[in-house]
């Protein structure tokens, strides 16, 4: 009789960045050792910045695996932000340096992967691999965020994150769009066709922003 124990290793997948106007979307997995469980994990929207950053290197230091992802702002344009956060997502499952037995994703969509995988709605706060996900992806993201603040200082980027709040409206209107906004969302368009219709000449021979 074979008395071999089968290794169950569950994959929880999250993204984080959907719905900004600005930066990549960001999608993490993590594979959680059951012999080194963590305290704390939550849907990262519902922790502090700081409280996210602990666990972030708490997972980083004490997970299995875990692999960050993710799909560009132009990316984002060819395929849309659902595919592309399908993308990020898929790519997140491949970076593991383990294979998982089955894959949960945060939602009602799953990406394209090798292995089993089932979406659950909700998952960020009922999953405990999801939630460690969630943190990372969010983690990760607002970094990229920070990075981008400190090349356009005056968007804001540090505190909103790329969302579409009024600050970062405002700013859009005032300085017109970067190289990391979605082209594709409908307050950058608005913002991109102004900065265009402001800068033709007078004689209506309109150039190409």
């Amino acid at each position: 009789m074979n008395h071999e124990r089968t290794v169950v290793r569950l994959a929880g997948v999250d993204e984080a960045g959907r719905g900004p106007l600005a930066g990549p979307v960001t999608a993490a997995c993590v594979v959680l050792d059951p012999d080194r469980p963590i305290a704390g994990l939550a849907d990262s929207k519902a922790l502090s910045p700081a409280r996210r950053e602990r666990l972030a290197e708490t997972i980083r230091r004490q997970a299995l695996a875990w692999f960050v992802a993710e799909a560009s702002v132009e990316e984002i344009g060819q395929l849309n932000i659902l595919h592309a956060t399908m993308l990020a997502m898929q790519r997140a499952v491949e970076g593991l340096s383990v294979v998982p037995t089955e894959v949960l994703v945060d939602g009602n969509r799953c990406p394209v992967v090798a292995q089993p995988a089932r979406a659950i709605v909700r998952g960020d706060a009922l999953v405990p691999a999801i939630s460690a996900a969630s943190i990372l992806a969010k983690t990760a993201r607002d970094a990229v965020m920070r990075a981008i603040h400190r090349e356009f200082p005056q968007y804001g980027f540090d505190r909103h994150k790329g969302y579409p709040t009024a600050d970062h409206i405002a700013a859009l209107r005032r300085h017109g769009v970067t190289r990391h906004h979605r082209l594709g969302f409908a307050p950058v368009r608005s913002a991109s066709d102004a900065a265009a219709w402001a800068s033709a000449p007078p004689d209506g021979d309109m150039h190409a922003w």
